[in-house]
């Protein structure tokens, strides 16, 4: 289901220039699974992602309803179908219509998605075990919007759900379209949260050259500097009582 909610009037300029950077893009053969470099990188983050998870308490995703912050064309949606969520659990929001309606063709029937800026979705306070967004905040470069949203993920995420966080930790300087978050940053967005951070997904440019040599790419994935994205979670912080009440 696809529907779509009023843009955010203060951000109308930045979601014009997000708009106009995807525009820019030809990115399909880089993000194909043909392409050794990008089917490694998805893989480990996979693996991680899980470990990840396990280790803050998530054992199942068949009663868990996530929300993804800028869907995309649905990656993260599948995955968390793929690892045993319920497709009228999910709930994906991307600026872009196109992008959209490209999820709504890859999805399974059942996923809600919205289009519109994330900033301005309305979703029922604390309703959500995972909130995750994947590369939204590295497209966002209006300050302001970035602080919304992250409001946003956190007024959406339940007192005892998580935040998966998945993004440049580091900016390109071949693409002023986008610019890395830094772990501070990162802590400002969130303030009062307890937040896990760990280097993740070996540098782009040397994942293409050593991609077909798997042995390689493993070695050079163990420097941790190598690495450019930070794959965290981010948890509101809760005493006994709050936590307690917050159950149905």
């Amino acid at each position: 289901m696809t529907g779509s909610v009023p843009n955010a009037t203060d951000f109308t300029a930045e979601d014009a220039r997000i708009r106009a950077a995807y525009a820019r893009r030809v990115d399909a053969e880089r993000y194909s699974w043909f392409n050794d470099a990008h089917m490694l990188a998805v893989q480990e983050r996979e693996r991680q992602t899980l470990a990840l998870l396990r280790e803050h308490g998530v054992r199942s995703l068949e009663t868990a309803r996530v929300l993804d912050v800028g869907c995309g064309v649905g990656f993260w949606l599948r995955e968390m179908v793929k690892w045993g969520a319920q497709p009228h659990q999910l709930t994906g929001v991307d600026l872009l219509p196109d992008r959209l309606a490209e999820a709504e063709r890859r999805c399974p029937p059942g996923v809600t998605l919205v289009c519109g800026n994330a900033a301005a979705v309305e979703v029922p306070r604390e309703s959500f075990d995972i909130v995750l967004q994947s590369m939204l905040f590295t497209s966002v470069l209006d300050a302001e919007l970035r602080q919304a949203v992250a409001r946003k993920m956190l007024d959406a995420v339940r007192p005892d759900g998580l935040i998966l966080w998945y993004d440049y930790h580091v900016s390109n300087p071949r693409n002023r379209d986008v610019r890395g978050v830094s772990r501070a940053e990162i802590r400002a967005l969130f303030p009062g949260c307890r937040i896990e951070l760990r280097r993740v997904t070996l540098a782009a440019p040397l994942a293409r050259v050593v991609a077909r040599s798997h042995a390689v790419h493993s070695l050079l994935h163990a420097v941790p500097f190598l690495r450019t994205h930070y794959l965290g979670v981010i948890r509101k912080r809760l005493d006994p009582s709050s936590l307690q009440a917050s159950k149905p």
